[in-house]
């Protein structure tokens, strides 16, 4: 369990930088250079990924029964996950009414993936995991939000068909990765 709050405190506090140090980061940039500051920042989220990967993996074979999950939880937890993957494709579709009305549909989605994976599954480490990415999207969501909004910050929407093929792909990766990913890739089907 060590090892996988450990990648979580890298992980996640490498990426809540600009939430509770601003001024340091901003310094830092100045001082390595933009390049430099995403170097940085790219091998130090790297080994804090690889740590809670391999950490909740050894901590998956000492499973610590916190709850056990209904089913009809985990068949909640599907459709979290297909709006999750939608709202994470208008992270990348550009112009699209879901993230000119989000303004971060990154963070949401992870917080909807999260909580779905939360209601889904009752283990000690499924808890630590999705619960402190739940943590990080919530506090990253509502700083990033309140600091668009001090910037005067918007972002556009463009035509419909941008928003229908932000939906499309959103929900052609969710079925890619429910019907042939999860299982080879997490070890467990979201189907049973």
């Amino acid at each position: 369990m060590a090892m996988l709050i450990l990648g979580l405190l890298l992980f996640l506090g490498v990426h809540l930088t600009r939430v509770f140090a601003d001024g340091w980061r901003t310094r830092q940039i100045q001082r390595l250079g933009p390049m430099g500051w995403k170097a940085l920042y790219s091998v130090l989220s790297l080994a804090g990924f690889a740590l809670l990967v391999w950490g909740f993996g050894l901590a998956r074979q000492h499973p610590v029964v916190v709850w056990v999950p209904p089913m009809a939880l985990r068949q909640l937890n599907a459709l979290f996950t297909l709006i999750a993957f939608v709202l994470l494709a208008a992270a990348y579709v550009p112009g699209n009414a879901i993230k000119a009305r989000l303004g971060h549909p990154m963070l949401a989605a992870v917080k909807l993936w999260a909580f779905g994976h939360l209601l889904a599954a009752g283990m000690l480490h499924d808890v630590l995991l999705f619960g402190a990415f739940l943590a990080w999207a919530v506090v990253d969501f509502t700083v990033s939000r309140r600091r668009d909004r001090a910037a005067g910050t918007t972002y556009p929407n463009g035509p419909a068909w941008r928003t229908v093929l932000t939906v499309v792909l959103g929900v052609a990766a969710w079925a890619a990765f429910a019907l042939w990913l999860h299982r080879p890739l997490v070890g467990v089907s979201p189907f049973g």
